[in-house]
């Protein structure tokens, strides 16, 4: 049997989990608009608690806590992990409260902005060397800001602070030896006390939603569960797709949720917005190109 023959089979699994993860992330939106009048930083601990309980449960079945041991001996060694946690927990707390407040579309251009600022932390940080084309997309991404700025007197607060958080998120993940299940379990565990000191403070004043209803109580133990799930389907797509093809998945989230947000949510789009949606998917394009053409050239 071919080698080539061996690889289909693997790499149609991969497009599955990777559809499964991005087509979840990109429903997000929906799932969190259900919460009503549950404010965004209550969501996120119980998101942190819940999430943490069940990455535990799920490591435990698969037998995974030996990476988990590792990285918890050396507590000297978790300064970027814990920097991890706080730019996820960050970046959750952003989205939460741009869908709570109606800001979807916001929420859709700071992840299609993501890849861009993951190009421009690269150069920054870590020297990498920017070819033209990354260049030339950064520049229409940086026009497309601009143009709201200077015609609209706004900038996207929202959006930027998604990209700049995950984008950051993404630059100390990839200096974290840990999978992304230990990652992320390890991530929330260092999290976890500062969650349940807010949460018994909440219950004390009686301020906490968690018992109000069964449909609150339910939504808020979902929300962790819902936070593990396309993450496992992300990381089965990881080991089985090239990083091109991933990245062209990667644009799925967002898209979905820029049309959840014309569609259902019906939020207004003005002629400078699409403009500057336009710019930074003409960027993102010519990002995509240029990432495609290097893949095939190694």
């Amino acid at each position: 049997m071919s080698s080539h023959s061996v690889r289909d089979p693997e790499a149609a699994k991969g497009v599955g989990f990777g559809l499964i993860a991005y087509l979840t992330w990109g429903c997000f939106p929906l799932f969190f608009a259900l919460f009503d009048g549950v404010p965004a930083f209550e969501i996120v601990l119980h998101r942190i608690l819940w999430s943490c309980l069940f990455l535990a449960g799920l490591i435990t079945l698969m037998r995974r806590w030996a990476p988990v041991a590792e990285a918890l001996r050396y507590p000297k060694r978790l300064g970027r992990v814990l920097a991890c946690a706080v730019l996820i927990g960050l970046n959750w707390g952003i989205y939460i409260y741009a869908v709570e407040t109606q800001h979807v579309l916001q929420a859709s251009l700071g992840y299609f902005l993501t890849p861009l600022v993951n190009v421009a932390l690269g150069v920054i940080v870590l020297r990498e060397t920017m070819v033209k084309a990354q260049l030339v997309a950064l520049g229409l991404a940086t026009v497309g800001i601009g143009m709201q700025f200077f015609l609209l007197n706004e900038l996207p607060w929202l959006s930027l602070m998604l990209a700049f958080s995950f984008g950051t998120y993404g630059l100390f993940r990839k200096q974290v030896p840990l999978d992304g299940l230990s990652g992320l379990f390890v991530e929330t565990l260092l999290l976890l006390p500062l969650a349940l000191l807010v949460f018994a403070w909440l219950s004390a004043q009686g301020l906490s939603h968690f018992a109000d209803t069964p449909k609150a109580t339910g939504l808020l133990i979902a929300a962790g569960v819902i936070t593990a799930l396309p993450l496992l389907a992300f990381a089965g797509a990881a080991r089985r797709l090239r990083l091109a093809t991933l990245g062209f998945l990667m644009y799925i989230n967002p898209s979905i949720q820029f049309l959840i947000a014309l569609l259902v949510f019906h939020e207004p789009l003005s002629t400078v917005q699409l403009g500057t949606f336009g710019l930074i998917w003409v960027g993102l394009g010519v990002y995509s190109w240029s990432a495609w053409q290097q893949s095939h050239a190694r």
